[in-house]
């Protein structure tokens, strides 16, 4: 077999391929074996048929055919393996000759990964926000973990703030009740705002058995994004008594003994969560610097498929799980199409140019994963889709993602390299030792999650996995 290779553009090749007419036999057997066993011809016995009868009845061209679309596969990964190629997506076969007995002719046109060049990077600098936590930030912590111990004693007077109001809820957009515009029960912290703008006014004032009616734009749903009117009915009124924030409450509420010792320890617990979302502000900020300083030619299909799959599980996957459509999204967003469609492409260029980037470093630096990383990969990835690691480990095999998982590990360790190199500093002019900060990662992640993220491959791989897993189970 000869083969050669056209570069067309740097993301695309035309492999030229001539294949001797001997290197079909293989094939050519095959093709008579398969027709002998689909067809019947009176005085021979089935599977039985001579070639030269087949030839005769059926037409030597219809066993060429099954032949060709036999050995073509082999014959252009052949022809990719000896043009070192690395081929993107399905290439577009074009048979040029086929002389009976003589030759075998064939062009294919695919996207490959385009020559990248990684220039050096030792000399990325970015800046972070500095770690710091106020008195402020501490004592809004310990607020919150005092409003879970609250008690509430129901009243009969008009609600007031702070009071828990015990509601009944009905929507109507354009005089119609949207079927999930109903909600009972619902217990509701007047002046919390965890629910709809517009309704601390609506009930603050009213007593249990009291009604009224107030405009507010819906956050999700069927409608997220509208205006609605809705009706509020409050069945009951409670008095909230929260707990004296005293060495009592620190001993209810935590394993401490004194108030000033779970303060400490909320404190360092604040100060863990901002050097880890310093250290991931550090990651994707170095992530930019870097795709900025390389030119990545892109392939069209490439581009499109990846927007046409980003799409697919916003759509078919994130939406319904939220209760809206995408019109509804785009209300709620207050996006229009284009700008959504403008935002999707450029998020798609990034993920793309991303993975690129990072692969070609995985390969300059000879870069390995080895199992106990792909173990911890996989058990983040579990945790965060809801599955079982053995769940997903079962479904991500089954639908063939490993090579996936092993590739977003890589590129974690590749961007940690970078990351490593490059010079951290923080708003106050201080360098950050993101080493220490990655160590006290309370939940683990590295240079995965930034990575990920870039190149929308999480999302896709947990909802994969648990459409595998739900097979495995039906």
């Amino acid at each position: 077999m000869k083969s050669a290779v056209e570069t067309l553009n740097p993301t695309r090749v035309r492999l030229t391929v001539e294949v001797p007419f001997e290197e079909l036999k293989p094939s050519l057997d095959a093709a008579y074996k398969k027709i002998n066993q689909q067809v019947t011809v009176p005085g021979f016995r089935k599977g039985k048929v001579p070639a030269r009868v087949i030839d005769q009845r059926f037409g030597r061209g219809a066993v060429l055919e099954e032949a060709v679309n036999d050995a073509l596969p082999k014959l252009y990964q052949e022809a990719v393996e000896e043009g070192e190629l690395s081929p993107l997506g399905q290439p577009e076969v074009d048979i040029t000759e086929l002389k009976d007995n003589e030759l075998l002719a064939f062009t294919a046109e695919v996207d490959v990964r385009p020559a990248i060049e990684i220039p050096d990077y030792s000399g990325i600098e970015v800046t972070v926000d500095a770690v710091e936590v106020a008195d402020e930030d501490v004592e809004k912590a310990v607020g919150q973990l005092r409003e879970r111990f609250a008690s509430t004693t129901v009243v009969e007077r008009p609600a007031a703030e702070g009071d828990v109001v015990k509601v009944d809820l009905e929507a109507k957009v354009d005089g119609e009740v949207l079927e999930d515009g109903v909600a009972k029960g619902i217990d509701y912290v007047i002046g919390s705002g965890e629910l709809l703008d517009g309704i601390d006014e609506a009930v603050t004032g009213l007593e249990a058995g009291g009604s009224a009616t107030f405009t507010s734009e819906l956050k999700g749903g069927s409608a997220a994004g509208r205006e609605a009117e809705v009706k509020v009915d409050v069945t009951s009124v409670s008095a909230r008594e929260l707990p004296e924030l005293d060495d009592d409450f620190a001993q209810m509420a935590s394993e401490f003994d004194t108030i000033e010792e779970l303060r400490a320890d909320t404190r360092k617990r604040l100060e863990r969560m901002k050097k880890y979302d310093q250290a991931t502000q550090a990651q994707e900020k170095v992530l930019d610097a870097l795709i900025s300083l390389v030119e990545v030619p892109i392939p069209e299909k490439l581009l499109q498929d990846e927007i046409n799959t980003r799409k697919h599980n916003l759509v078919n996957h994130q939406l319904p799980q939220l209760g809206m459509d995408l019109a509804a999204y785009l209300r709620m967003q207050e996006k229009s199409e284009e700008e959504f469609e403008a935002e999707l492409k450029e998020q798609a260029e990034k993920g793309i140019r991303t993975q690129f980037i990072l692969d070609e470093l995985v390969a300059k630096e000879k870069l390995n994963v080895n199992q106990e990383e792909l173990t911890e990969h996989l058990v983040r990835r579990a945790q965060s889709s809801g599955m079982s690691p053995d769940q997903f480990a079962q479904a991500i095999v089954e639908s063939g993602q490993v090579p996936m998982l092993v590739g977003e590990v890589a590129r974690g360790k590749a961007l940690a390299l970078v990351v490593e190199a490059a010079k951290v500093t923080d708003s106050n002019g201080e360098v950050v030792d993101l080493e220490d900060e990655e160590d006290e990662a309370e939940d683990g992640e590295t240079a995965e999650a930034a990575t990920a993220e870039a190149e929308g491959a999480e999302t896709s791989s947990e909802e994969s996995a648990e459409q595998g897993g739900e097979k495995s189970e039906g």
